[in-house]
C-alpha cells in the first residue's frame, strides 16, 4: 500500500500497486467523445483525440488510469456505425469486439461496460451497440452505465436525462446508472467548472459500479451471440442434433435459411440489407 501525499504532506489517497486493475470496456459510435472521456477520468491526456469523425482503427486502445485509490484498465473500443459501415467493416467490428471480450476473459473478466453517447436523438444504432456488448457478448451479466456527453450548453446537465430518459425505455436500453457530462476541455468560464464537475460525476459512477462487494467480475461463457455465429452454418447445413440438445434457439427449433436475415435484424438490430448480406455470406460459406 502506497500513500500519496498532498500539499504539506497531507495524505489524500492510498493506492495498492498489487491490487488487480478493474476492467472497464468503453464503447460507442465515433465522434461521441470516448477518448476525451478517458482523459477526463484520468485528469491528463492519455488517449489521442481527433476532431474528425473518421474511423482510425477497427480494434481497440488500452489505457491504465487511477483515481480514488483504485486502478482501472479502460478499453476504448470501436462501436457499430451502421449504416455508415460496409458489410466487411461491420463484420470486422463485431469480430474485434468478440476478440476483446475473449481476451479480457483470459485476464480475469470485465467489471463494467461504459456506454458513451452524445446528447441527441436515441436511435436504432444506439440499440445495436447496446445489444452487441451487453446482451450478446456479455450475456447481460456485466453492469452497464451511460456517459452522455456534449451537455455543456445545458443550464443543468442532469436536465437532459430528466427530459429524454423515456426514449431509452422505448428502445429497451436498460442501464444501471448514467452520468450527464461534458468531456470538452478547451472551454473556459462556466464551462470549465462543468468540466471539473463532470470528472467528479463520471469517476463516482465508475467507482460505484465496480466497487468491491458489487456484482462479481464477469468471466465469459458460451453466450448466445457467439454460439449463433459459430453454429449458424451447422444449423443451415442441417446439422441440428447438437443445437437442439443445447437448446440454442427457443424450443430447440431450427433456423431456416429464409428466417436467418429476419432473426439477425430483430435480435442484433441490423438493417435488412446488412442482415441479408451476412446471411448470404453464411449461406455461401464465406464467413
Amino acid at each position: 500500500m502506497t500513500d500519496i501525499a498532498g500539499p504539506g504532506g497531507k495524505q489524500i489517497v492510498k493506492y495498492n500497486p498489487h491490487k488487480r486493475h478493474k476492467t472497464v470496456v468503453l464503447f460507442g459510435q465515433s465522434g461521441v467523445g470516448k477518448s476525451s472521456l478517458v482523459n477526463l477520468m484520468a485528469e491528463k491526456d492519455v488517449a489521442a483525440t481527433s476532431a474528425g469523425m473518421q474511423r482510425c482503427t477497427l480494434k481497440w486502445a488500452e489505457h491504465v488510469i487511477s483515481f480514488g485509490g483504485d486502478s482501472y484498465t479502460v478499453f476504448d473500443t470501436v462501436g457499430l456505425e451502421e449504416p455508415q459501415l460496409g458489410i466487411k467493416e461491420y463484420l470486422e467490428t463485431v469480430e474485434n469486439s468478440y476478440r476483446l471480450v475473449k481476451e479480457l476473459d483470459a485476464r480475469g473478466g470485465i467489471d463494467l461496460l461504459l456506454f458513451c453517447i452524445r446528447a441527441g436523438r436515441v436511435t436504432a444504432t444506439l440499440q445495436s451497440n447496446y445489444r452487441l456488448f451487453h446482451e450478446f457478448l456479455c450475456e447481460k451479466k456485466v453492469p452497464i452505465v451511460l456517459a452522455i456527453t456534449n451537455l455543456e450548453r445545458e443550464k443543468r446537465m442532469e436536465d437532459w436525462w430528466d427530459k429524454e430518459h423515456h426514449h431509452f425505455d422505448r428502445y429497451d436500453i436498460n442501464v444501471a446508472g448514467h452520468a450527464c457530462i461534458t468531456a470538452a476541455n478547451d472551454l473556459d468560464g462556466r464551462h470549465k467548472d462543468l468540466y471539473e464537475q463532470s470528472r467528479t460525476t463520471i469517476r463516482k459512477i465508475v467507482q460505484e459500479h465496480t466497487a468491491d462487494g458489487q456484482k462479481p467480475t464477469w468471466t465469459g461463457g458460451d453466450n448466445l451471440f457467439v454460439s449463433l455465429m459459430r453454429r449458424l452454418k451447422e444449423l443451415l447445413s442441417g446439422e441440428s442434433a447438437a443445437a437442439k440438445k443445447k437448446g440454442l434457439f427457443s424450443g430447440g427449433s431450427l433456423v431456416k435459411r429464409k428466417d436467418l436475415a429476419p432473426r439477425l435484424t430483430k435480435r442484433l438490430g441490423m438493417s435488412q440489407e446488412v442482415a441479408q448480406q451476412l446471411a448470404d455470406m453464411i449461406k455461401n460459406d464465406t464467413v
